[in-house]
């Protein structure tokens, strides 16, 4: 069973800063490829940044320069440091594997983490 556990999610000011860390019961090891998407109220969700297998990584221009995505190996441990929060920031936010793993259900997801970013 895949297992995605979002965490440090939360309230804050604009021009503040998060961590968030994705705890994964597989390898992170065996993916392509990690990122983290987000969806705010009445969007879709998008992919905001992306690390791949050598540690390569990509970003949405709307986070660029404000983004971190990073990972511990030894944790298998996916993490997103976001600066310079904006209110348009708030969302909801997940990460996965690239490509997501699939089950009978379809893709797993877990249940991401509220990002509030308030004016």
């Amino acid at each position: 069973q895949v297992q995605l556990v979002e965490s440090g999610g939360g309230l804050v000011q604009a021009g503040g800063s998060l961590r968030l860390s994705c705890a994964a019961s597989g390898s992170i090891f065996s993916s392509n490829a990690m990122g983290w998407y987000r969806q705010a109220p009445g969007k879709q969700r998008e992919l905001v940044a992306t690390i791949n297998s050598f540690g390569l990584t990509n970003y949405a221009d709307s986070v660029k320069g404000r983004f971190t995505i990073s990972r511990d190996y030894t944790k298998n441990t996916l993490y997103l440091q976001m600066n310079s929060l904006k209110p348009e920031d708030t969302a909801v936010y997940y990460c996965n594997h690239i490509p997501p793993r699939v089950g009978a259900g379809g893709q797993y997801w877990g249940q991401g983490t509220q990002v509030t970013v308030s004016s």
